[in-house]
């Protein structure tokens, strides 16, 4: 009961980080589930998925009252990312794909991510600009650039329950020529067709707790109200460089619960020699 009262505030927690930056929390939906409420890492994937769609509804009304999604755009990137996603999911359900290998590849993602809000934040002239760290397209075939991401960003998606859009905004710009504003609302609309496609990927190869994912939803969705509330007040630039850090430190956290996928399982002896005679 306890852990269950604690990741209800760490959810709330989430949904506040949310309200304050728009963005970037849901990362944190895997690590709460798994850790302190205790759910399996595949079974908390899929459960994370769900939040993640769900989050960014609540986060696509505004966009969408204020006409900023490109759904020509949508359906071509997020057709690629779809596929990718329900790929990744499917792949994620095979035996030979573990749990702590699902859990390394997060911390990875965690890691990247946070490195991104760290040096945007520390750096005056990067802050403001979601494109600096991109690597500047060859864009004669960008189409093809364009689809090959989303492939790329939706098997992530599917592996690791990550909305992925820190990778899908930049390419929505520079490959797909789609101002800003429409790329983020736009985005969003692409992250819940995944979290969609992700899911059923994973329906029925995992258990799932609907009465804690729902728990989970709402106590996120009332800690929006406040953060977006509170983001007048709050630097921007400073919010996100703390939350780098603290990606990272949680990502560090996740490494060291799953350093044993690096050592060799004592319980399998090597098998000894046999004689051959000659």
């Amino acid at each position: 009961m306890t852990s269950w009262i604690i990741g209800l505030v760490l959810a709330a927690g989430i949904g506040l980080s949310l309200g304050l930056m728009g963005g970037g929390g849901s990362v944190l939906a895997l690590p709460v589930l798994v850790y302190v409420m205790g759910v399996p890492p595949k079974s908390a994937i899929a459960m994370t998925l769900v939040i993640v769609g769900v989050v960014s509804l609540l986060g696509l009304i505004p966009h969408w009252k204020a006409g900023n999604v490109n759904l020509k755009t949508a359906v071509v990137f997020g057709v690629a990312t779809m596929l990718g996603t329900f790929t990744g999911a499917k792949i994620a359900t095979l035996p030979v794909v573990t749990e702590a290998f699902q859990m390394m590849l997060f911390a990875v993602v965690m890691v990247l991510a946070a490195g991104f809000m760290i040096y945007r934040s520390s750096r005056p002239s990067q802050r403001d600009d979601p494109l600096a760290l991109y690597p500047k397209p060859i864009c004669r075939y960008c189409w093809l650039w364009l689809l090959t991401e989303g492939l790329l960003v939706g098997m992530l998606t599917g592996l690791v329950g990550v909305g992925g859009g820190f990778a899908i905004v930049p390419a929505l710009v520079l490959l797909a020529k789609v101002p800003m504003k429409q790329a983020i609302g736009t985005s969003l609309l692409i992250i819940i067709a995944n979290s969609i496609t992700g899911f059923l990927g994973y329906l029925g190869h995992v258990s799932l707790d609907w009465h804690l994912m729902i728990s989970f939803i709402f106590a996120a969705s009332l800690g929006t109200i406040p953060g977006a509330y509170l983001a007048r007040y709050v630097s921007a630039q400073k919010l996100q460089k703390a939350f780098g850090y603290f990606l990272l430190a949680v990502a560090t956290f996740v490494l060291i619960q799953n350093r044993q996928s690096f050592q060799p399982n004592p319980s399998q002896k090597p098998t000894p020699a046999v004689a051959v005679r000659r």
